[in-house]
C-alpha cells in the first residue's frame, strides 16, 4: 500500500491508516515473538470517540521529523497530523517520578481499551519522551514490543547495559522483564504493542 499518497479525509480515517502502518511494520519483522501479537490484532476495530488533551511534551513534536529516518517518515508524519486530536495520557504522577519527568513524557493509545480503535486483546500506541529524559527501570504483566520511530535513545533490559536502539529497531520485553530508556539531545517517539495481562496496568517502578 502506498500510504504516502493516501489523503487523510477525516480523523477516523487517520487513526485507521496509522493502525495499518503499525501492523505492517510489525509484520515486516517476522519472528516467533510477534506471531501472537498479530493473532490478537483486530481486523476491523470499532471506532471510539476520544477527547483531545494536551501535555507539555507535545511542544517537542516539531523536533521529531529531523530525528526520523526515510522509511519510517510516513508513519511519523501521519502521527503528527493526528497528534493534536489525540487523547494524551500519563501513567504516573509527580509523587512517582517528579514534575520534570512529567514535562517530558506522554503517550497516546490508538488501539485498546482506551484507544480510538477498540480492542480488548492488544493495546497499541505511541510513547514520547522529551530530550534529556530518563524513564527509569519499570515492569508490567503485559508482553510488549517497542518500535522506535524517531530519536536515537538508549534502552536497557533486565541486567543488560544501556545501548542505542536507532529508529527501525524492534525491542521485545517479555512479561515482567524490567526495562528502561533514556534520551539525549533528541526526543524519542516510539510505538508500542501490549498483549496478555492487564492492558491498562500502571507499570511498577523498580528501585535500582
Amino acid at each position: 500500500m502506498n500510504y504516502g499518497k493516501r489523503p487523510m479525509t477525516n480523523e477516523a480515517d487517520g487513526y485507521r491508516l496509522i493502525a495499518e502502518l503499525m501492523r505492517d511494520i510489525v509484520i515486516g519483522f517476522g519472528g516467533d515473538e510477534i506471531k501472537t501479537f498479530l493473532l490478537d490484532w483486530p481486523d476491523h476495530p470499532q471506532r471510539r470517540d476520544v477527547n483531545p488533551t494536551v501535555l507539555p511534551v507535545i511542544a517537542q513534536l516539531s523536533d521529531l521529523q529531523r530525528c526520523s529516518v526515510p522509511n519510517l517518515a510516513v508513519l511519523v508524519d501521519r502521527f503528527l497530523q493526528i497528534a493534536p486530536h489525540c487523547n494524551w495520557r500519563q501513567t504516573y504522577s509527580t509523587s512517582d517520578l517528579g514534575s520534570e519527568f512529567l514535562k517530558n513524557y506522554g503517550w497516546v493509545e490508538i488501539i485498546g481499551e482506551r484507544g480510538a480503535l477498540v480492542s480488548d486483546q492488544i493495546a497499541a500506541g505511541f510513547l514520547m519522551l522529551g530530550a534529556y529524559t530518563a524513564y527509569p527501570l519499570h515492569a508490567h504483566d503485559a508482553e510488549e514490543l517497542y518500535f522506535p520511530l524517531a530519536g536515537h535513545a538508549e534502552w536497557a533490559r533486565g541486567r543488560e547495559a544501556y545501548s542505542v536502539k536507532p529508529p527501525g529497531t524492534m525491542i521485545h520485553h517479555p512479561s515482567r522483564v524490567p526495562h528502561a530508556m533514556r534520551t539525549n539531545a533528541e526526543p524519542l517517539l516510539a510505538f508500542y504493542v501490549w498483549r496478555d495481562g492487564d492492558l491498562t496496568q500502571k507499570s511498577d517502578i523498580i528501585a535500582n
